[in-house]
């Protein structure tokens, strides 16, 4: 007797959608893909096919060689949105672009995120978070946690480390939402990136003219080998990532603890902690949708010949979920949370030389706002338990739309 053999799998369409399960878990369509193999076919909204990475080995691979093209400007570069990659390409900033211009605008704001840097700012960081909270607590609840505490901790922190007003928070989250949202349309889109290039091109100006200023675009503005546009271009990226990861992942984090209580304990050993928010990163992996690159030469990778001109989309959450690599024995399967597992190797920041700048900085703020919270509101519960909150699935950064505790 003969079988018929089981037809592949359509090529999922790009972004997938959630489909109602589990909304800490990727897309249904990319861990199908990933069963299919490591590399497979997919599908972009403008009919245009590319191919869709899902392992890890392969996606640190894609993103650590160099014959895969991070230049949005390229004519064939991979895109959610053809209309939103030429708006981009306009005014790339340094994670769209390749070496040595990649390499040029990074190394002028490297030293605002070193490590060390970081760690001195860890007491200015637990002001603003004791702040916040302060203010959260006084206003009595229930209370948003996104809205009074997960965005303004972020929020205030990239404010005083790139020199912009935090009374104008209002004006650029709004931008912000604009940018990242898969809904908006071109016209907002571009909207938003004129406005903002505009606003942080007014402000280098400013700092130009009267030098001295002790931020980062202050220190960009002092120099003679930079433009202003290029200047506003950074501080855009730095502004819009600074703010939109960090706070989804405290909110994201915070409803996945509160859904875990006896791995949320975890947080009262200090010691515990940075380790638990390597664990949050891994299996939160907010950046659902992947990151695009673009063969520059043809490539073997997971058994596949990819050829120059194909598009390719990394994605960092089924790498994430890796069993051989993050199932050890003892622990839990990849796909659950387990705070006790060692979580170092994640790709939650990319890999090779776009890796996020910021991480360091990410890394502090997730462990003392986490922390920190459990640890003043023991009694933190959802306000609503039988609710679903309201998940961002319409953005490039995945998140909560609003997240109402009380305690």
């Amino acid at each position: 007797m003969t079988s018929t053999p089981t037809a592949p799998a359509p090529a999922p369409l790009l972004p997938a959608p959630h489909d109602g399960r589990c909304p800490f878990n990727p897309p249904p369509a990319y861990t199908e893909a990933a069963r299919e193999g490591s590399v497979t076919r997919a599908e972009l909204l403008d009919g245009s096919s590319c191919w869709l990475v899902t392992g890890y080995p392969e996606v640190r691979s894609v993103l650590s060689d160099r014959r895969f093209s991070a230049d949005i400007r390229h004519p064939e570069f991979p895109s959610f949105s053809p209309g939103r990659r030429a708006i981009a390409a306009a005014n790339p900033n340094f994670l769209r672009l390749d070496d040595p211009e990649h390499s040029r605008l990074r190394r002028m704001v490297t030293g605002d995120f070193l490590v060390k840097r970081v760690e001195a700012m860890r007491p200015e960081v637990q002001q603003i978070v004791d702040e916040a909270l302060d203010r959260m607590t006084a206003a009595g609840g229930p209370a948003d946690l996104v809205s009074g505490f997960a965005l303004p901790v972020p929020s205030l922190v990239i404010c005083l480390l790139l020199g912009v007003p935090y009374e104008d928070r209002q004006m650029f989250q709004e931008l912000s939402r604009l940018l990242i949202n898969t809904t908006s349309s071109q016209s907002e889109v571009q909207r938003a990136q004129t406005e903002l290039l505009d606003y942080l091109g007014g402000l280098a100006a400013q700092k130009r003219r009267r030098p001295g200023a002790d931020d980062i675009l202050g220190r960009l503005a002092a120099r003679d080998d930079l433009s202003l546009r290029e200047i506003a271009a950074t501080g855009m990226l730095l502004l819009v990532a600074g703010h939109e990861t960090t706070a989804n992942m405290i909110a994201l984090s915070t409803l996945l603890l509160l859904r875990h209580p006896e791995q949320a304990a975890r947080l009262a050993d200090p010691a515990a902690v940075p380790g638990a928010v390597e664990e949050l990163l891994r299996h939160l992996t907010i950046v659902h949708m992947g990151l695009p690159r673009l063969a520059v030469e043809d490539v073997e990778l997971g058994g596949v010949r990819i050829r120059a001109g194909d598009g390719v989309i990394a994605m960092l959450s089924t790498a994430n979920r890796d069993e051989e690599l993050f199932a050890a024995p003892g622990h839990l399967p990849a796909d659950e949370l387990d705070l006790d597992r060692d979580a170092r190797r994640h790709l939650a920041f990319g890999f090779g030389v776009h890796q996020c700048l910021g991480q360091p900085l990410a890394r502090a703020e997730l462990q003392i706002a986490l922390a920190t919270l459990f640890r003043r509101l023991p009694g933190l519960r959802l306000a609503a338990p039988d609710s679903e909150p309201a998940f961002r699935t319409d953005a490039f950064i995945y998140g909560l739309e609003a997240l109402p505790v009380a305690w």
